[in-house]
C-alpha cells in the first residue's frame, strides 16, 4: 500500500520526538550513573571510616556486627542501583540508533478508540511514566505484529484473550533518527523488509532477528506451555536465531523468576558459542551459560579417561577406506549411539542389583584393607529392596568404618614409629593442638609420653590414610571400567542383558576388540563415553542440577539416544527446547536417532510439541534450489525469493590449476565487498594442506576444533566446523567424486553448500560428486 507524502512526514516527525526523548533520558541517566559510580567509590573507600568496631566485650560486639551489616547493605543497594542504571543507558543508546520497527494500529472490541502500538527492541515510556511510546517486542499485544494481519485479531495477556480490530500495519527502517524504509503491509513480515535485511553481509556475530521474525519463527518463541519443544527447521530457517529471541522472551516474561544463569545452552563447537554471543545482550539481557557435551563428558571423565571427542571420530572415519575395521567402526558408533543400547545398559543394571557387582579393594601399603570378595558379599547382603545406588551409599559408611578399626590397629607398625621420629616441630604443635580441642581443656599438657605416642601414631596413620578415605568417598572401589568392560569380554552375559539379538551388530567380535583395546589404553571412544557414564550413573546414583531451569540443545540431530537421556536426567526441573535437522546429520551416529519425532518419547506425548520451519532464508533462491536436489525430501524446503547469483561447479584439471582458480576466486569476490568467505573441504587434513599452500599468497585463517572465535576475512575450514554458521560466499574446494563418494558423506556435502548466503561456487578435479545436481 502507498504512503502519502503527509504520512511519511508525520511518521518522521514521530521518529525525531521519540529519539529526541530518548536522548534526553539518555542526558539525565548519565548524570545519575556518574553520581552513583561517585557514590560507590567513596563508599569503598571510607567504608571502615563509617564503621565502629569494637570487640572488647560481647555488647560491642554486636553493636559491631549491625553496623558492618548496615554499612554493607548500604554499599550494595547503591552498586545495585549503578548496576540497573547502567543496564537501562546501554538500552537507551541502542534504541536511540532505531527506536522502533513497526506499528500495529489496534481497536479493542468495545472501544471507541484506536490505538497505535509502536514496537521496538526495548520498551520507552513517555515522561508521565505511563504511556508507551515504545513497546518491547516481546509484550503480549506486540505478537499481533508477528502472527495478524489487517482484519479481525487477538492476543493473550495474563489475565485472558483480548480481541479486535487491526486496522493498520507498518513497517520501518531506521538509521540515526531517519526514516530509511516504511511500508503498509497485509502479511506477517513484508518481504521488502526480509530482503533488506538478508541481503545484507554476513558477520562474526549472529544478529537479532526481532524486525522480521516470522509467523512460524514467533511460535516457537512464545512457546511456553510445554515441557519440551523440538524445532525441526530446515537450513536457513531460523531455527537457532528463533531459539535465542526465545530465550529473550522467556526472561523478559518470567523476569521476576528466572535469570540468565538458569538457562543453558549446549552448542555444536566453542567457534559456535562465540558466533552467537551477542544476540541477548543486543537485546538488552545478560548471556545465558554456554557449554558443549563433550565439556561436560570431560569434566566427568577427563580423569579416569583419554576422551575422544567427535570432530576425532570423524576426521579418522573421513579418511578411512572402506575396509572391514572401518564397517566395524560404523556399527559400534551405530550400536552405541542406539535406544537397543541404552536398554541394555539398563537391564545390565537390573542383573547387577542381584549378582555380578566388581568392587576394587581397599589397599594400603601393600596391605589388603578389605578384599573385592568381602566387599561384593557384604554389598549383596543388603535388603535387595535398597535400591543399588543406595546399597553403594552404605556401603561407603561400612567401609570408612573398616578404615577406621585398620586406622587403630595399623598405630603400633614399625613404620609408624618410624615415621614419628621424623616429625617437625610444626607436626608437634599440630598434634598438641589437636589433642587439647579434642579434650576441650585449656590447662592440657603434652608431657605424658603415653599419650604424646598415641597422638602422634595417630596423625601419622590418619595423614597416609587420607587418600584412602578420599577415594573410598568418591565411591571409587566400584569397578565401573570393570563391569562395563565385561559387556565386550562375557557374550553369554551380554547376550542376556541384550534381549533381542536382532540388535546385535554384524561386526561384534570386531567391536568388542576395538573396545577393549581402547579400555586396556586408558582411552574412551566418543561412543563410549556416555554410555560408560550413563552406566556410572545408575550404579553410584545421578548427579543432578536443579538450578538450571531451561536447557536449549543445538543440532539435537547430533546427540545419541545416551545423551538425550542423560541431559533429562542431569536437569530434572528444567524444560527443554532441542532444534535440528535430520539433513545435517553429518556424524557417524546421526541415524541412530531416526527422526526427531522419536525424541517425543523422552517426556510423552502430552509434554512435547513439535514444530516444523521449512522455509530457508539464509541464502539466496537459487542457492536453495541448488541445494535442495541433494537431499531426499528436499522438495518441502522452501526457498525464500531473494534473487541472486547461480552457483557455479566448476571442474579443474589437477591441484595446481585448482589453487589458482581459488585464488583467482578469492580476489574476485573480496573485490566485490564479500568480507566473509569460506573455503570449505571435507577433512582437517584437507584444510591444513589447503590453508598452507593458499596462505602462501593470500591472508587465509584456518579454522580448528579449538578455534575460539568466527572472523572477518578469509577462512578455511573442514566442512564439519562450518556447520551452525553462515558466510557471504563458500567455495567448496573439492566436491570431486572421489573425495565426496560415500553415501554417508551426502549430508556432510549439503551441510557445506548451505553455509551461503550469496554466492556457492564448487570445485571439482575430474568427475563431479554424484550429489551435485544437474544443471
Amino acid at each position: 500500500m502507498a504512503i502519502s507524502e503527509q504520512d511519511w512526514k508525520d511518521e518522521q516527525q514521530r521518529v525525531t520526538e521519540v529519539t529526541g526523548k530518548i536522548k534526553h533520558k539518555i542526558a539525565q541517566l548519565e548524570a545519575d550513573v556518574g553520581q552513583i559510580r561517585g557514590d560507590v567509590i567513596d563508599m569503598r573507600k571510607d567504608f571502615w571510616d563509617e564503621v565502629t568496631v569494637n570487640f572488647s566485650n560481647p555488647d560491642d560486639l554486636g553493636e559491631t556486627s549491625t553496623n558492618l551489616r548496615q554499612q554493607s547493605q548500604v554499599l550494595s543497594d547503591r552498586e545495585r542501583a549503578h548496576l540497573q542504571s547502567s543496564k537501562l543507558l546501554k538500552k537507551y543508546r541502542k534504541l536511540v540508533e532505531s527506536p522502533y520497527f513497526g506499528r500495529i494500529d489496534f481497536k479493542e472490541h468495545g472501544s471507541s478508540e484506536t490505538e497505535s502500538i509502536y514496537l521496538g527492541t526495548g520498551s520507552f515510556l513517555d515522561e508521565d511514566m505511563e504511556s508507551f511510546l515504545v513497546y518491547d517486542w516481546r509484550a503480549p499485544i506486540s505478537s499481533l505484529y508477528y502472527d495478524g494481519a489487517p482484519g479481525p485479531a487477538k492476543y493473550e495477556t495474563p489475565s485472558g484473550e483480548v480481541s479486535g480490530e487491526m486496522e493498520l500495519k507498518r513497517q520501518f527502517i531506521i538509521h540515526d533518527g531517519k526514516i530509511q524504509v516504511m511500508f503498509d503491509t497485509g502479511v506477517t513480515i513484508g518481504d521488502e523488509l526480509l530482503q533488506q535485511v538478508l541481503s545484507h553481509s554476513a558477520d562474526d556475530r549472529m544478529k537479532s532477528i526481532v524486525a522480521t521474525i516470522q509467523k512460524e519463527q514467533n511460535a516457537v518463541i512464545r512457546n511456553d506451555k510445554t515441557r519440551m519443544l523440538i524445532v525441526q527447521g530446515a537450513a536457513g530457517s531460523g531455527k537457532t536465531s528463533a531459539a535465542l529471541q526465545r530465550v529473550a522472551y522467556l526472561l523478559y516474561k518470567y523476569r521476576g523468576s528466572l535469570r540468565a544463569d538458569q538457562m543453558l545452552l549446549f552448542s555444536p563447537n566453542p567457534l559456535f558459542n562465540s558466533y552467537v554471543s551477542s544476540v541477548l545482550p543486543e537485546l538488552g539481557e545478560d548471556n545465558m551459560q554456554q557449554t558443549t557435551f563433550q565439556a561436560y563428558l570431560e569434566h566427568r571423565l577427563g580423569k579416569e579417561f583419554e576422551l575422544e571427542d567427535v570432530f576425532t571420530q570423524t576426521e579418522s572415519l573421513l579418511n578411512s577406506e572402506d575396509t572391514p575395521e572401518y564397517r566395524a567402526r560404523i556399527e559400534s558408533i551405530t550400536y552405541k549411539s542406539s535406544v537397543a543400547f541404552l536398554d541394555t545398559i539398563r537391564r545390565y543394571k537390573e542383573m547387577l542389583e542381584k549378582e555380578g557387582m566388581m568392587f576394587k579393594p581397599i589397599v594400603f601399603q601393600g596391605k589388603v584393607v578389605v578384599s573385592a570378595d568381602e566387599m561384593a558379599a557384604h554389598f549383596y547382603s543388603y535388603d535387595r529392596a535398597v535400591k543399588l545406588a543406595g546399597r553403594i551409599d552404605l556401603m561407603r559408611e561400612w567401609l570408612l568404618k573398616r578404615l577406621a578399626d585398620f586406622a587403630q590397629a595399623e598405630k603400633k607398625e614399625p613404620w609408624v614409629e618410624e615415621q614419628m621420629q621424623l616429625l617437625d616441630i610444626e607436626d608437634y604443635q599440630r598434634a598438641f593442638q589437636t589433642m587439647r580441642r579434642k579434650q576441650n581443656k585449656k590447662d592440657t599438657t603434652f608431657n605424658d609420653h603415653d599419650v604424646e605416642k598415641d597422638v602422634l601414631a595417630r596423625m601419622v596413620v590418619s595423614d597416609r590414610l587420607k587418600p584412602v578415605r578420599r577415594w573410598i568417598k568418591r565411591l571409587r572401589y566400584v569397578n565401573v571400567t570393570g563391569m562395563y568392560r565385561r559387556l565386550f569380554t562375557d557374550q553369554a552375559l551380554f547376550r542376556q542383558a541384550a534381549l533381542d539379538a536382532d540388535s546385535i551388530p554384524a561386526h561384534w567380535e570386531e567391536i568388542c576388540s576395538l573396545t577393549l583395546q581402547a579400555l586396556r589404553d586408558k582411552r574412551l571412544l566418543y561412543e563410549d563415553a556416555t554410555p560408560f557414564l550413563y552406566l556410572k550413573e545408575l550404579l553410584q546414583g545421578f548427579r543432578t542440577n536443579t538450578a538450571i531451569r531451561h536447557v536449549i540443545v543445538d543440532e539435537v540431530q547430533d546427540y545419541s539416544a545416551f545423551q538425550l537421556e542423560f541431559l533429562k536426567r542431569l536437569f530434572p526441573r528444567a524444560k527443554m527446547t532441542v532444534l535440528g535437522d535430520l539433513n545435517q546429520a553429518i556424524y557417524a551416529h546421526g541415524e541412530a536417532l531416526g527422526s526427531l519425532e522419536n525424541l517425543v518419547g523422552l517426556y510423552g506425548a502430552e509434554d512435547t510439541e513439535v514444530i516444523s520451519l521449512t522455509r530457508s532464508y539464509r541464502s539466496t533462491y537459487e542457492i536453495v534450489e541448488f541445494t535442495r536436489q541433494m537431499i531426499p525430501g528436499g522438495e518441502r524446503i522452501v526457498p525464500f525469493n531473494r534473487p541472486g547469483e547461480a552457483p557455479r561447479v566448476i571442474q579443474q584439471a589437477d591441484e595446481k590449476s585448482l589453487d589458482e582458480a581459488v585464488i583467482r576466486d578469492l580476489r574476485e569476490l573480496h573485490e566485490q565487498g564479500y568480507n566473509y568467505v569460506a573455503v570449505i573441504c571435507k577433512t582437517a587434513e584437507e584444510s591444513r594442506q589447503v590453508h598452507e599452500r593458499l596462505s602462501a599468497t593470500l591472508q587465509t585463517r584456518l579454522v580448528t576444533k579449538t578455534t575460539p572465535s568466527f572472523e572477518k576475512g578469509t577462512l578455511v575450514v573442514p566442512a564439519y566446523l562450518a556447520k551452525g554458521v553462515e558466510f557471504d560466499a563458500v567455495i567448496i574446494y573439492n566436491g570431486s567424486a572421489d573425495v565426496y563418494r560415500r553415501e554417508s558423506e551426502r549430508k556432510l556435502f549439503y551441510t557445506a553448500c548451505t553455509r551461503a548466503m550469496h554466492v556457492l561456487h564448487v570445485y571439482h578435479i575430474g568427475e563431479k560428486s554424484r550429489f551435485l545436481p544437474n544443471p
